[in-house]
């Protein structure tokens, strides 16, 4: 029997799970299958991802994600926040301000902010990929890509959070079929590690609006890395300014791109929905 806590970041959900007791043991040997079933609508409980509370060396505590898929994921900003708003509600971890250790890093993140906002300092984007992107032409505002899929040809951005992403600037996101041309340049061959897909539509300098494939997931309400990855590129390629607010299925993040510190900062709400038992 697992205990769990169902939270989400803009509707993004997640599955928390407190690893610091025995809930862990239970399910080490078999975590790929475990989180398969646990974010299935139909048979789980269902989510976008599970994300495990862990004891850290290296910082004051460790997150550890993973896709709805069972793949393991280096970062996640929506997931993050849950994080956060999970280990100060069971008392985990009490101050307001943590770093947080992940597969990409350390991360700052502070609670308590106005309108129970959290923000976390996301580090510094990385421009030119070559692990995650084998092709492109780097450039100082993301590794500029050139695909063409099913006789549409595309340029895209490609610029990491801690983990992959590609942006395509579009006239109009609604009018994009986000699940055919994402879960297509999810797999191609250059991205060997698979990607996050973002559909951009500038509505203004400090205002875009954003469509989002994840990998291993599919269309989500909303990514916070993406946020991030997708006002980096509009920055760096004068479509925006550096402060910006990002217009997502599930509610608004805002982004900012700090000059000196060349770090990107995420601020956003996060909510508690339900918790509960379940047996795998």
């Amino acid at each position: 029997m697992i205990t769990f806590s169902k939270m989400h970041g803009l509707g993004n959900d997640y599955i928390c799970i407190n690893c610091l007791g025995s809930n862990y043991r239970m399910i080490k040997d078999k975590i790929g299958e475990v989180v398969r079933y646990l974010c299935n609508r139909h048979f789980g409980v269902g989510a976008d991802g599970v994300i495990l509370v862990k004891e850290s060396k290296i910082a004051d505590i460790r997150m550890q994600i993973y896709n709805a898929d069972g793949t393991e994921a280096e970062m996640c900003g929506n997931g993050i926040r849950c994080f956060a708003k999970y280990v100060q509600k069971y008392q985990i971890f009490n101050r307001d301000e943590m770093l947080v250790e992940t597969k990409s890093g350390i991360r700052k993140v502070r609670c308590g902010l106005p309108f129970d906002e959290i923000e976390v300092d996301m580090g510094k984007p990385k421009l030119n990929d070559s692990e995650n992107i084998k092709e492109g032409k780097e450039t100082g505002g993301g590794k500029i890509v050139k695909l063409k899929i099913q006789e549409k040809e595309m340029i895209g951005y490609g610029i990491s959070m801690g983990n992959p992403h590609i942006i395509f600037f579009v006239d109009n996101v609604e009018k994009v079929d986000v699940k055919k041309y994402g879960s297509l340049i999810e797999n191609l061959e250059i991205f060997p590690n698979h990607i996050n897909v973002e559909f951009v539509q500038i509505l203004g300098r400090k205002t875009i609006k954003l469509r989002v494939w994840e990998r291993g997931v599919g269309e989500t309400y909303a990514c916070g890395t993406g946020a991030c990855a997708a006002v980096v590129a509009g920055y760096l390629n004068n479509f925006c300014d550096a402060e910006v607010t990002v217009l997502l299925k599930g509610g608004e993040l805002k982004i900012s791109c700090e000059e000196k510190s060349k770090h990107v900062k995420m601020k956003g709400i996060a909510n508690y929905v339900f918790e509960g038992k379940i047996e795998v």
